[in-house]
């Protein structure tokens, strides 16, 4: 990509992974990248998607808008999450096609794979079993998105790619403990326990469950990585290659934010999948491999949550 090459990343304005892919393209010197807010391009809207790409034409486009959530979300608002994110990735990637864009990268989820695939899960475990069900809605939106792009790259020749990552966390994460990612969530409950001198906090589930997290920054230098290394349909992990058990990661960031008090479980409350690791060696053979450590950026995330607060 050239520095000044007009680059359009959706959800760049508020989303967790598009302001961090913002953060990276500014870092590596690109001078010509558009965002918009909500309210001046609603990407639900096809009319007011067609209208932007044919007047701004960009060179580039990061798909890293969409509805997301955590466990409780995914299970109690799928008719939200699977129109939502249909809506987005067809009015623009469609559109991203018909206004000849250069190459665009669509951003799936690694929820896309079968419940029960072995692991590590390698790409080519796609579409071979069935899905987690609390989140399947969102997957199967998922799954059209990097279908879509499969198939205008064979009908079209455009250079659309997908990538799956692992869970996220990082600045900009949301911390609403109703619909947060269970990394968010454990910060804030941890916090307001200490705040509040609360003597335990109650967790879902066993704890058993193994989860693979990667610090925000990592997954848009790996993205920014692909849109310039990468051409192809075949999907492609983005990961950090180490899981850990949700018990590990609460009592991580129960040190942390230096929470004192006990850790209960509540077993009658669901896991979700019983291990979720991405086999990341394809990515790591050309050449990419991430820099933080989980501990580094829950700190990192700690830190930018309790700024927050002061605002």
């Amino acid at each position: 990509m050239k520095k000044n090459a007009k680059i359009f990343v959706a959800g760049g304005q508020s989303g967790l992974v598009g302001t961090a892919i913002v953060r990276n393209l500014k870092n590596r010197g690109f001078t010509n990248i558009i965002t918009k807010k909500r309210k001046e391009l609603d990407l639900l809207n096809p009319v007011q998607v067609e209208k932007f790409f044919k007047e701004e034409k960009p060179d580039y486009v990061f798909v890293a808008a969409a509805k997301v959530g955590g466990i409780l979300a995914n299970k109690t608002q799928k008719a939200d999450f699977i129109y939502d994110n249909l809506q987005i990735q067809n009015n623009v990637i469609h559109n991203a096609w018909k206004y000849k864009v250069e190459k665009l990268i669509f951003l799936g989820s690694s929820c896309i794979y079968p419940r029960m695939a072995p692991q590590p899960i390698k790409e080519e475990y796609f579409m071979t079993g069935p899905l987690e069900e609390t989140n399947d809605a969102y997957a199967v939106a998922k799954i059209a998105g990097i279908k879509m792009c499969q198939s205008y790259n064979e009908q079209y020749g455009t250079n659309f790619i997908s990538v799956m990552p692992t869970n996220l966390y990082g600045p900009n994460d949301n911390f609403d403990l109703k619909h947060s990612h269970v990394l968010p969530a454990l910060i804030r409950r941890f916090h307001e326990a200490k705040i509040n001198g609360k003597k335990s906090v109650t967790l879902w589930g066993t704890g058993s469950a193994y989860r693979e997290f990667m610090y925000v920054e990592d997954m848009a230098d790996a993205c920014v990585f692909l849109m310039e290394k990468y051409s192809g349909s075949e999907i492609i992990n983005i990961g950090t290659g180490k899981d850990l058990t949700i018990k590990e990661l609460a009592e991580m960031i129960k040190d942390i934010v230096g929470y004192k008090g006990e850790i209960k479980w509540d077993s009658s409350k669901p896991d979700g999948t019983p291990k979720k690791q991405l086999d990341v060696s394809k990515l790591f053979e050309m050449g990419w491999k991430p820099k933080i450590s989980l501990k580094q950026g829950i700190k990192k995330t700690y830190k930018w949550y309790l700024s927050q607060l002061t605002h």
